[in-house]
């Protein structure tokens, strides 16, 4: 017997290996010995004594049961019926035992109402995962094999429900051993599928109500819009101020730099060489910055409107610079006018967002195009000063001798301090 149970594990086993598809991630082999371990707790615990050879039997048919899945789902009962036939003929099985376990294999199809004990054993233990704390990752197991193999796709949601569905209406424990320690347990596990049923109940009625409540209030979503776009471009601005005066801050410096250090000592005619160096070197600087500063000199408009203007939306009382020449009664009152139409409102934020853009784009041109003369006017710099230097000899024949004292008094004190 214990001979007969080894070979038939170990011929599950190889079958398993080498012929049972991938996508059988739950009907394999590890289902196959829990099954084995439910029939057996059933034959140690039921109050019927069994013979040995129905002992023998229900293991058999504990161990053969899905074998029929190596050649697909759909009839698997049959198959596997079909396969413990030929396998235990093999072995020279009594042939009333063989059609026995055929029975028992065949009673477990989910359509089958099971008559004798010995099938209604190997049903519950089937089933025997319902009640056991490992019933989640089973379960999850065989819903991922559903969808593997295409028979047939569920939401974790849909799992629950169909779950409840099986726990409630299609399954039932068959012994007495079962209904008294299994049944307890399936009705925990019950218990928490409904919970979580309930949950997502409460979960699915909280999305609908925000659905419902941005469906019914599309302002947030248009206010929001407006709030990101607006700041952005504000961002945009500081950032483009921030650069212009890095640019002015460092010319400056430049300057002060030439003047008290270059330019007092063009003066010798020694350094004669230096005169165009230097004078294109200021030279870019200068034009750096006044680049820098047409980069952040604001625009000064008229700050004034009239009730026509306000009337037929022509005037953005969102910017200052339409009514900081305003009285005050006539600025709240156009306000107040505004506030009454919410298609002005938008307008006057979509004008404020435009002409915001239109500054960005006048900044960002002179602050590139400062950039670029910065940049070049160091690199022909410096490369004026290379060559000048290496003929300064030359260039000293060419370059008439500065007379300071032509220049005004005024420069040539700048110049020399």
């Amino acid at each position: 017997m214990t001979e007969l149970l080894e070979k038939t594990d170990k011929f599950v086993a190889e079958l398993f290996e080498n012929e049972l598809p991938k996508t059988c991630i739950y009907h394999n082999y590890v289902h196959t010995k829990r099954v084995l371990k439910s029939t057996q707790e059933i034959i140690d615990n039921s109050e019927r004594k069994l013979k040995d050879d129905e002992k023998l039997i229900l293991q058999l048919a504990a161990l053969l049961h899905d074998t029929g899945y190596v050649n697909g789902t759909k009839d698997h009962e049959a198959r596997s019926a079909e396969i413990a036939k030929k396998f235990l003929a093999e072995e020279q099985v009594d042939q009333n035992i063989i059609d026995e376990v055929v029975k028992v294999i065949l009673a477990t199809q989910m359509s089958v109402e099971p008559q004798t004990f010995l099938e209604k054993v190997l049903r519950d233990a089937d089933a025997s995962h319902f009640a056991k704390k490992y019933f989640p990752e089973a379960s999850e197991y065989l819903r991922q094999e559903l969808k593997i193999k295409g028979i047939k796709e569920y939401t974790p949601e849909e799992w629950v429900y169909a779950n409840i569905d099986m726990f409630t209406v299609h399954h039932k424990y068959y012994t007495d051993y079962a209904q008294k320690e299994w049944k307890p347990k399936k009705d925990d596990n019950l218990n928490s599928l409904t919970k979580i049923r309930k949950k997502n109940k409460k979960m699915r009625k909280k999305e609908k109500f925000k659905v419902k409540m941005k469906d019914a209030s599309p302002e947030k979503g248009i206010q929001s819009m407006y709030r990101i776009a607006l700041r952005n471009h504000i961002k945009l601005s500081d950032i483009a101020d921030t650069k212009a005066n890095i640019l002015l801050s460092v010319n400056a410096i430049i300057i002060s730099l030439a003047l008290a250090n270059l330019i007092p000592k063009l003066e010798n005619p020694s350094n004669s060489h230096l005169i165009y160096p230097t004078a294109i070197f200021v030279l870019f600087a200068i034009i750096s910055m006044v680049l820098s500063v047409l980069a952040t000199r604001p625009n000064v408009t008229r700050g004034e409107f009239d009730k026509e203007d306000v009337k037929n939306k022509e005037v953005n009382l969102l910017f200052f610079g339409n009514f900081h020449q305003m009285k005050l009664e006539d600025y709240e009152w156009a306000i107040g006018e505004m506030l009454k139409d919410k298609d002005y409102i938008y307008s006057a934020l979509t004008k404020d967002l435009y002409f915001l853009g239109v500054v960005l784009d006048r900044k960002y041109r002179l602050l590139r195009l400062t950039y670029n003369v910065f940049m070049v006017g160091i690199i022909i710099s410096v490369l004026t000063f290379a060559v000048f230097f290496q003929f300064r000899d030359k260039v000293r024949e060419v370059v008439p001798e500065i007379d300071v004292t032509a220049i005004p008094d005024i420069l040539q004190l700048t110049f020399l301090s």
